[in-house]
């Protein structure tokens, strides 16, 4: 009996070389330590838009990935906002009437209105009140709330302790500062063979948020780390870790227009740390390359335990700013949880017994997967288009026929000798046959070899 033996030709692969070709690839549980390790160090600290807080986060990543912090002055004009004052958190917390603290900011960050102005006085409890925030509805939850852009102080709290607080007078203490000095964010770029360029965007603003937060920067860290032992790159990887909204505005005010001439796909990472079904969702254009690469990369690995959600502008995170009309770049955003679609979106319960590190690690895999579609993907001329090739005499087709082991590998070159007209990509040829991408480029660059293919972009 004959099959992958009687292909002689060179360029067929042996099925140990076609399994370490199309496999998942790295160590998925040494990877999920690593991580839980860097989410330890994390989770703890004082985040906000602007402070302390966001470099100490970029220096542990910079542990990672080689990031440069980049700085935006307080003060400064970009596009219609202003980049705001940094916050200076040095105690914060509220002592009952019974000369107990029953609040503390070092308890939990989340306790602390984010971006609270000072305050030092007595109270009534009825007073009081109306600077508290809580959840009735999960009572046993402290809610993340912020007032970055309107002045005021507080406290959040359950809604479980907010309804124990005792009558009488309470010693309120917010040892707080908003201080001249700047925005910070982390850019890490990784040049490659091309200037054209992919954007990965995540957030670093939030306080002890686990899924919400610390899931996307962690990931695209290790994300990068891979790319980065990727020695011959054909585009250019760009990195940015930033706060939420601002962050990606003072980015483009500065970097929009060489993004809008080089990017050629992005992704927003954010809500990657459970083991829920992966969600795409679509940029603005909605069939940008960063779409096509996403959902063709992940149907593959993942089948149909796939959701996509289409763009709005009215609800996300930053693909927002960078889907912004002005700018409309074609960036998607991958995620695992719908941020406002769980249950512990921005309380104290989105905390690290919500996360999989397991599920985090094979984010990194996956978005490597999506990377490598993009990164591969060229556009092919057929050299000799008039009726099939005949693949026999140059050992591309076995000569015994009616055995089918193998063909897969036929499969894949007599879809890009069909296909490859000048005007179709290889991620549309993978699409349409649902060939794996990368076993599509080992025989694209043999039959360029060959002089069957030419390569036009």
């Amino acid at each position: 009996m004959t099959g992958m033996d009687d292909l002689t030709g060179e360029g067929f692969l042996p099925s140990g070389e076609l399994q370490e070709l199309l496999s998942p690839g790295g160590d998925n549980a040494v990877l999920a330590d690593e991580m839980a390790t860097y989410f330890d160090r994390l989770f703890p600290m004082m985040r906000s838009i602007a402070g302390a807080g966001v470099r100490q986060t970029l220096d542990i990543l910079s542990e990672i990935l080689p990031i440069t912090q980049i700085e935006f002055p307080s003060g400064e004009s970009v596009f219609d906002w202003t980049v705001p004052k940094e916050w200076v958190v040095r105690e914060a917390y509220l002592v009952g009437p019974e000369g107990d603290r029953v609040i503390d900011v070092a308890d939990h960050t989340l306790h602390l209105l984010n971006y609270s102005v000072p305050f030092r006085g007595k109270l009534s409890r009825s007073a009081l009140d109306e600077h508290l925030y809580s959840l009735p509805e999960q009572p046993d939850a402290i809610p993340y709330v912020t007032s970055y852009y309107s002045p005021r102080w507080g406290f959040c709290l359950t809604d479980r302790q907010r309804q124990s607080l005792p009558e009488g007078d309470y010693e309120v203490v917010i040892d707080t500062d908003h201080i001249e000095g700047s925005l910070t964010i982390g850019e890490c770029v990784l040049p490659g063979e091309s200037d054209e360029e992919i954007l990965i965007s995540t957030n670093i603003c939030h306080p002890s948020l686990a899924n919400n937060e610390l899931s996307g920067p962690i990931v695209s860290a290790f994300l990068g780390r891979e790319i980065k032992k990727i020695s011959d790159r054909r585009l250019t990887y760009r990195f940015v870790f930033l706060p939420e909204t601002i962050g990606s505005i003072c980015y483009l005010s500065r970097y929009g227009e060489c993004l809008r001439k080089q990017m050629v796909a992005g992704y927003q990472v954010v809500c990657v740390g459970t083991d829920h079904p992966y969600v795409y969702k679509q940029s603005r254009r909605g069939d940008a390359l960063a779409d096509r690469a996403a959902l063709t990369a992940l149907k593959l690995r993942v089948g149909d335990d796939l959701q996509i959600q289409k763009f709005r502008p009215d609800w996300g995170s930053d693909e927002r700013q960078y889907c912004s009309p002005g700018f409309n770049l074609p960036l998607g955003s991958l995620m695992r949880s719908v941020y406002d679609e769980y249950p512990e979106y921005h309380n104290s319960l989105d905390n690290r017994d919500l996360m999989s590190f397991a599920a985090m690690a094979d984010s990194v895999q996956a978005f490597k997967f999506v990377l490598q579609h993009i990164d591969l993907n060229r556009v092919y001329r057929n050299r000799m288009p008039y009726g099939e090739v005949q693949l026999g005499k140059r050992g591309l087709y076995p000569s015994l026929g009616n055995f089918q082991e193998g063909m897969d590998q036929v499969s894949a070159i007599l879809w890009l000798l069909n296909m490859s007209d000048g005007e179709h990509d290889l991620l549309e040829i993978a699409e349409s046959s649902g060939i794996d991408i990368r076993l599509l480029d080992h025989f694209a660059r043999l039959l360029c070899k060959r002089e069957i293919l030419d390569t036009v972009k």
